[in-house]
């Protein structure tokens, strides 16, 4: 009785420590310090939150059973470490049924678990929209981008980001150099991925996703923005060469009346109609149309 007295106690003020602890956790904190959460603002797409609780959900259970592994462990030390005055070796046992039984079946439950929750989080990912209310292009060319606004009728063709001689900072780029895609808040959007020479991945770190372009090979991705505007940076995050490093982009997300002034400005410009596959490197890929062999 007084040590089931004494673990009540003991565990009224850690259940308060714990509640305190939670309770003033910042956004970033909850969702596992990824990139893309500020206090008070919506996530940058509607999957945002999805991948954040998937990443953190299974970091939880993973650290549960990393403590009961190195409690395990530890116990195992302590309990049955030789003492003073023994010798030999200790009692051999060939196997002990329950313990297998359970260390084979509680990894499988675990691993069937992550599989479960993660095909359906990429399920509701990667469901294409029926009828989507901007449909962007993007090709990925060593070392920049080119965006088709495929609804709009206008480009906008990128140029590899520039140094920044005048700066002072090592590694500084023009800012005006950097490809960047406008997209409206509030919409659902997809985005079709063809890259014009190697392997390149598209990649907005505040959207806690990406997709790799691929040479011959058209790939997609859907999302819904939200309310929440600004500028996010993206890059490519597959080494595609010498200056993968500056192959560098500004997703911009804003009201609709600021991206429909962008289109009208590419308009003004002459960048109207579509910038194809003809300037893809490779021309004689599969689904290309060149002649193959001695055609």
């Amino acid at each position: 009785m007084r040590h089931n007295r004494r673990l009540r106690w003991a565990a009224i003020p850690i259940a308060a420590m714990l509640v305190v602890v939670l309770a003033g956790c910042t956004q970033a904190q909850l969702n596992g310090f990824l990139p893309g959460f500020v206090e008070g603002e919506q996530p940058v797409t509607n999957h945002t939150e999805r991948v954040s609780g998937l990443w953190v959900t299974s970091w939880i259970v993973l650290l549960i059973v990393g403590v009961i592994v190195w409690g395990l462990i530890v116990w195992a030390v302590i309990v049955y470490r030789r003492r003073t005055g023994q010798t030999g070796l200790p009692a051999q046992l060939r196997y002990n049924m329950p313990i297998e039984i359970f260390y084979t079946i509680v990894p499988l439950i675990l691993v069937l678990g992550f599989f479960a929750f993660t095909a359906r989080d990429q399920n509701a990912i990667e469901k294409p929209y029926a009828h989507p209310d901007l449909t962007i292009q993007v090709y990925a060319k060593q070392w920049a981008w080119d965006f088709n606004y495929v609804d709009d009728n206008v480009y906008d063709p990128g140029i590899q980001v520039q140094p920044d001689d005048a700066s002072a900072t090592p590694g500084s780029v023009q800012e005006g150099s950097i490809p960047t895609l406008y997209l409206p808040e509030n919409k659902k959007i997809t985005i079709q991925l063809d890259s014009r020479d190697v392997i390149h991945s598209f990649w907005v770190p505040a959207m806690l996703y990406k997709k790799d372009v691929i040479p011959g090979k058209t790939n997609y991705m859907y999302f819904e923005t939200t309310g929440r505007t600004g500028t996010f940076v993206g890059k490519c995050a597959e080494l595609c060469g010498e200056y993968h490093s500056a192959m560098l982009f500004n997703v911009k997300i804003v009201p609709q009346d600021v991206y429909d002034a962008h289109i009208q400005s590419l308009r003004d410009q002459g960048f109207e109609g579509q910038l194809g596959s003809e300037y893809d490197r490779n021309q004689n890929l599969p689904g290309t149309g060149a002649p193959k062999g001695n055609e």
